[in-house]
């Protein structure tokens, strides 16, 4: 049975500006424990899960072009923030477009450097049937 996601991978284009995004913006802590692979990346541990966020710097096959202005009509992944406003404010003040959900919840989505789709959420839980 799976249990839960160890990681997700992102290809980017290059990894400092990245890693400013990711790390310096969004407050992620990068995990130095990386082996040495033949192409350059970084770990990003998701809060104490145990689950991380792996940035590959490889080439994308997957085009920019076409995907929808709204991140939630595309490819992501959902990430779970304590403070959803706060989250918002840095987004602002670093200059990086996000739109609300149109579901009325309370969770945002934007896109990252390599136009990756990101959703944030506040208070998202999984309930078992």
């Amino acid at each position: 049975m799976i249990k839960s996601i160890a990681h997700a991978s992102f290809l980017v284009k290059n990894l400092d500006t990245s890693l400013m995004f990711y790390r310096d913006i969004l407050g992620i802590e990068q995990n130095m424990t990386r082996p040495e692979f033949p192409f350059d990346g970084a770990w990003l541990d998701l809060g104490d899960s145990g689950q991380q966020l792996h940035l590959m710097k490889l080439p994308n096959p997957d085009s920019q072009e076409g995907r929808p202005e709204h991140g939630g009509k595309d490819k992501h992944i959902a990430l779970v923030v304590d403070d959803l406003n706060a989250l918002a404010k840095k987004l602002d003040a670093a200059g990086v477009s996000f739109s609300r959900s149109k579901s009325g919840r309370a969770a945002f989505f934007c896109r990252d450097p390599d136009g990756n789709a990101l959703e944030f959420a506040e208070g998202f839980s999984i309930t078992k049937n």
